[in-house]
């Protein structure tokens, strides 16, 4: 008898041995795959911010051409020579004479302006085209005083206060 018991003991140990070797491998195992799930969801965040990152890219690159349409507008510092050679040559293309009389910058510094008085000289209907081709020019321009007088049979001359959009040298572009 006491063999059976001793094997029972034996057998007993054993079996404790391989609960308590279970419970150790499963708890190293618990451990492991709680490391696992963390890194999966790391990766997982990782993979949202590239796609977040792309789609603003991708945003961002399409505002770009929206800014680049909204941007020519406004007349820059550095164009205002070509802008006033483009309001001459309306009135040439208008049979008139369209000269500057002076240029003057305003505004404020987040929303600069440039201030234009402009004349007009030519017969009565080709002013009006003129002026409403410079009123209408693709360009942020109000007109802001506007005076018309006959000089002569046929020949009239108009006087145009303008305000125009500008945009200054230290604005930047978005850049991607």
């Amino acid at each position: 008898m006491k063999s059976s018991f001793t094997h029972f003991l034996i057998a007993a140990a054993v079996l404790v041995a391989c609960i308590a070797g279970y419970a150790v491998w499963y708890s190293v195992i618990a451990g492991k795959s709680r490391a696992v799930a963390d890194l999966e969801q790391q990766i997982s965040d990782a993979s949202e911010n590239v796609g977040n990152v792309a789609s603003v890219r991708t945003a961002l690159a399409e505002i770009a051409g929206d800014e680049t349409k909204i941007r020519s507008y406004f007349v820059p510092e550095e164009g205002v020579v070509a802008f006033i050679n483009d309001l001459e040559s309306r009135g040439t293309a208008q049979k008139t004479t369209a000269t500057v009389l002076s240029v003057a910058t305003g505004g404020t510094p987040a929303r600069p302006t440039l201030l234009l008085a402009l004349s007009v000289k030519g017969t009565f209907d080709a002013v009006m085209r003129t002026v409403g081709s410079i009123e209408y020019a693709p360009y942020d321009i109000s007109v802001s005083a506007f005076s018309i007088k006959q000089e002569g049979k046929g020949a009239w001359s108009a006087v145009i206060n303008l305000t125009v959009g500008s945009v200054s040298a230290k604005s930047k572009a978005i850049n991607l």
